[in-house]
């Protein structure tokens, strides 16, 4: 085949993509929607008066409302000020960013049914209390508002890198006798998960229970359109979640961000790490891919298993979770206390965010984070600042070559009032880091999903474990070191901008809460 002709098919190819075809049909929708608003409003004036007084509704309606938060408030705000007629109609098809009522509704269900299975171990979270009191005010939490326990008996190890965690998630698969959940936001045909395609094909043809959840919207590039019909006829029980449709709705805004994968109840992984190519640095995008994980192995993989059970019972609702046994597991000297817990848009508790700030207040000497997207509201920054400016040593590691060059500005434009605070923000000169890992004084970690922005926060299924007092905070905190032998500070004199960059800042500051 002639370059001119490689050229001409890849042309085609990205022409007929998915997510081209899909964006083109949105913004046609998008368009249409604005002149029938605008020809509406000029078509009679009682139809302007009454979608004025809509938007007067709206706006009063968002004041009110007290589970939202400030940034999202203004946003909005801006938005009637600047579209008084369509704002109002606007706020009432996008405004709300909890899922749809259905959706809302399945979920809440599923979770009446499943929750109940996450029993509690006294043992574990009174060994907390007496090692660590202010760890445990938050285990406390987790437990009261979210129905997470902290478990004891559980082996943790922590992976640097995704080519470092894959093999070890290969060996746990292949060990299978009774079933294997996989939950992932990002799945890519390639090498990665053809590989962990062909094993799950092989285990389930064995008799094994073999699950998949990927959320539909993540995967739109990297499979092809309803995959889980493929999956089912090679005996892979699956589903697609938020099924990807070229149509503007509420539900589309929310996903399954989540990273699971569950091993006989026994063994669990989770992190930032997707099954694809770049997250074993097979393929290079963006320079090397840096990211982390962990395993866990003991009663804690059993609160991941009910994770997964709660979304698969939601979208199926006549599966039977009493068939799934839970495992009986020895107890383990010398290990340390786990809480994984998952976080929804479902209900009004902020769970995320609310661990995040417990770590940040809690903290005395040092608190390391990576995170792939830097986009906070306001009460975050007023804790990481305070943080700083009480004499903790807080290191925040970012990307230093972007996935996303507006995400990477906006995520800049956070720099400089955390830098005359004292944070120390770093950034991965060889590529881009996706990390979500938390360290709060070497004696509590979070490794997870969840990123520090809007989307992760309020709008996306997410999920992460706590890490107390285990023999791999020390790990943790030496690949946090080794990460930073690797970054450049960031200095003040690093964030200045023209004035168009400023501006260009401002406003992806202000539309940020609504995207």
């Amino acid at each position: 085949m002639t370059q001119p002709q490689i050229k001409n098919k890849n042309f085609l190819r990205f022409v007929f993509n998915r997510m081209v075809v899909t964006g083109l049909l949105l913004l046609i929708q998008a368009v249409w929607l604005f002149i029938l608003f605008s020809r509406l409003a000029a078509y009679a004036v009682w139809i302007n008066v009454l979608c004025l007084m809509l938007s007067l509704v709206m706006c009063i309606a968002l004041i009110r409302k007290d589970s939202t938060v400030p940034e999202f408030k203004i946003s909005w705000m801006a938005l009637f000020i600047v579209m008084p007629v369509q704002g109002g109609l606007l706020y009432l098809l996008w405004g709300d960013h909890r899922p749809a009522f259905r959706l809302r509704r399945k979920l809440e269900r599923a979770g009446a049914r499943i929750r109940p299975l996450r029993t509690r171990q006294p043992e574990a979270a009174a060994r907390l209390q007496a090692a660590d009191p202010r760890a445990a005010m938050t285990a406390a939490y987790l437990q009261n508002y979210g129905r997470f326990p902290v478990y004891a008996d559980t082996d943790v190890t922590y992976y640097p890198s995704g080519e470092a965690m894959f093999p070890a998630m290969l060996a746990a698969m292949e060990k299978a006798e009774k079933y294997i959940f996989v939950e992932f936001f990002i799945i890519s045909q390639g090498r990665m998960w053809d590989t962990v395609h062909e094993l799950l094909r092989r285990k389930a043809a064995d008799g094994v229970d073999v699950r998949l959840i990927y959320d539909d919207t993540g995967c739109a590039t990297g499979l092809p359109v309803r995959y889980w019909r493929k999956l089912e006829a090679e005996g892979i029980r699956a589903l697609a979640f938020n099924p990807f449709v070229p149509v503007i709705n509420l539900v589309m805004n929310n996903r399954d961000h989540r990273k699971i994968l569950v091993v006989d109840g026994k063994v669990a992984f989770t992190g930032g790490i997707n099954l694809a190519d770049e997250y074993i640095n097979e393929k290079r995008r963006f320079g090397y891919w840096r990211d982390t994980g962990v395993r866990l192995e003991g009663p804690a993989a059993w609160s991941f298993t009910t994770m997964f059970l709660e979304f698969w019972a939601a979208n199926r609702p006549q599966s039977d979770e009493r068939a799934v046994p839970r495992p009986e597991m020895p107890a383990r000297e010398g290990s340390g206390l786990v809480q994984p817990f998952c976080d929804t848009p479902v209900d009004d508790e902020c769970v995320a965010k609310n661990v995040y700030l417990e770590l940040i207040n809690q903290a005395q000497k040092e608190l390391f984070i990576t995170t792939p997207y830097l986009i906070l509201e306001n009460d975050l920054i007023s804790a990481l600042c305070l943080a700083a400016k009480r004499g903790v040593d807080v290191r925040i590691y970012t990307p230093g070559i972007p996935d996303k060059p507006t995400i990477f500005q906006l995520t800049r434009s956070y720099f400089p009032v955390l830098i005359r605070a004292g944070v120390k923000i770093f950034s991965f000169v060889p590529g881009f880091l996706h990390s979500k890992t938390w360290l709060c004084d070497g004696r509590v970690a979070a490794v997870g999903s969840i990123n520090l922005d809007y989307r992760s926060l309020y709008l996306h299924f997410e999920c992460s474990a706590l890490l107390y007092g285990c023999p791999a905070l020390r790990d943790i905190r030496e690949d946090m070191l080794d990460l930073e032998s690797q970054c450049r500070l960031v200095r003040l004199s690093d964030c200045r901008t023209s004035g168009l960059g400023m501006l260009a800042s401002a406003v992806l500051r202000l539309v940020a809460p609504l995207c």
